[in-house]
């Protein structure tokens, strides 16, 4: 299945929704050092209520440590400067889906990495800045889902 990766999230509710999201999905859920809490964070627990035990959950050093340990697959960097839309993308079940902090989203040198197959948006209405973390990876993962039947559901 689809694999969410979250490079440096700062804010435990939105890694906690997440580990929601892989559970429900069947995703895998990587998240990147450094993290803004700590698994026994109440922010955290709350978000991802009982479903901690039910999601795939990994926790990498820094980024190349996690595309070292995902292997193959295309990997989509979520940007507000992407040129292509999310839904534009015939999804792979071995597609990476990589999104950036909350404060400032990708780095440049992440968006650049040589692992990254293409930058990728949602659409929004004129001077908005960004859609929350949680929920920008929750239309995409049901959307890669989706292309895939939903399978397992």
């Amino acid at each position: 299945m689809f694999r969410i990766v979250f490079n440096a999230p700062e804010i435990p509710g939105n890694s906690g929704n997440a580990i929601r999201l892989a559970a429900i999905t069947g995703a895998e859920l990587h998240l990147v050092k450094p993290l803004g809490f700590n698994f026994e964070d109440a922010n955290l627990r709350r978000a991802g209520l009982d479903y901690h035990d039910l999601a795939n959950v990994t926790v990498h050093e820094n980024l190349d440590a996690a595309f070292d340990a995902l292997g193959e697959g295309r990997v989509y960097a979520f940007t507000s400067e992407g040129t292509t839309v999310y839904s534009d993308i015939s999804y792979e079940t071995s597609d990476i889906l990589l999104f950036g902090r909350e404060s400032v989203g990708l780095s440049a040198e992440d968006k650049q990495h040589p692992r990254v197959t293409d930058l990728v948006r949602l659409p929004m209405l004129p001077g908005r800045r960004s859609m929350n973390l949680a929920n920008t990876a929750s239309v995409v993962a049901f959307e890669a889902w989706r292309q895939h039947g939903f399978a397992g559901a």
